[in-house]
């Protein structure tokens, strides 16, 4: 009986420490379960898994793989137009787009006639603000010396802003995540405040306030972010204080409205979005 048991114990360690399985071969497995697989991966490794072999090789260049990299990185290119996807390998064109997306990077204006002289993407304000407004690992900084010099992007980009029904400092960090803030507060941040503000005063009449007094509060909030959040502001503005400063300033609002503003800032933070990468939506 003895022996028997240390037979069943030896078989035991020998089943659980059996020598590790290599990972399978993909090509070994249903075309669908293998599709699967590999749309977990990013377009580097998919490119490393088609160096495997040959099987491999036609496995990593399906067009579905590469068509849902495009549209999870830039999500909306004229090329992505029904009148075009027969027309284009997804491989190539997400190959394009990185390019693009890189020279975008060092130079913004670079990097959108390199889209346009490519064809992936129509010369139109309102095309060039989707791109903006959809595509992934853009740099915040770009994106800001690129709309600084084309106003007519920026117009179609705020149109594309839907603030309806949501609270103004939420609508603010919103509208920072599809235009970065500045840095500093200068000529470009009231332009910007103007063009938000009049935007939120559109979706939202039901708070019946005017656009001017949605810029005062705007910039008001934007003071009190940098004196709630900074370490180096000792004497924190309290909410009486901030209530009593534009009581005499805003029209048509209430205490208690203002006293929601300043909540939401010391609950929730800055309305300036600190990153130096669009945020994924």
């Amino acid at each position: 009986m003895g022996q028997l048991m240390c037979a069943s114990v030896q078989w035991d360690l020998r089943r659980h420490h059996r020598e590790p399985i290599g990972f399978p071969d993909l090509s070994y497995l249903p075309t669908e379960l293998a599709i699967c697989v590999l749309s977990h991966l990013n377009a580097t490794d998919l490119c490393l898994a088609g160096c495997v072999n040959e099987q491999w090789q036609q496995l990593a260049d399906i067009e579905l793989l590469w068509k849902n990299l495009c549209y999870n990185q830039w999500g909306n290119v004229h090329a992505f137009s029904p009148a075009n996807q027969v027309l284009i390998s997804y491989k190539k064109l997400y190959l394009v787009l990185d390019d693009g997306t890189s020279l975008f990077n060092g130079d913004p204006h670079s990097g959108i006639s390199f889209l346009l002289e490519h064809l992936v993407l129509d010369a139109s304000p309102m095309a060039i603000a989707r791109f903006l407004h959809m595509s992934q690992n853009l740099h915040a900084e770009k994106v800001l010396v690129f709309l600084e010099d084309r106003p007519d992007v920026l117009d179609a980009l705020v149109c594309l802003q839907d603030f309806q029904q949501m609270s103004l400092p939420n609508a603010l960090r919103h509208f920072f995540t599809d235009v970065p803030a500045p840095k500093e507060r200068a000529r470009f941040l009231e332009i910007l405040l103007g063009k938000f503000s009049e935007r939120f005063h559109i979706r939202n009449p039901q708070i019946h306030v005017s656009s001017e007094t949605v810029y005062v509060l705007c910039y008001s909030l934007i003071l009190l972010s940098v004196d709630l959040g900074s370490p180096h502001v000792k004497n924190k503005m309290s909410k009486r204080e901030f209530i009593r400063n534009l009581r005499g300033v805003v029209q048509n609002v209430s205490s208690d409205y203002l006293g929601d503003l300043y909540d939401n800032i010391y609950l929730y933070g800055h309305v300036a979005s600190k990153t130096h990468y669009k945020v994924l939506r």
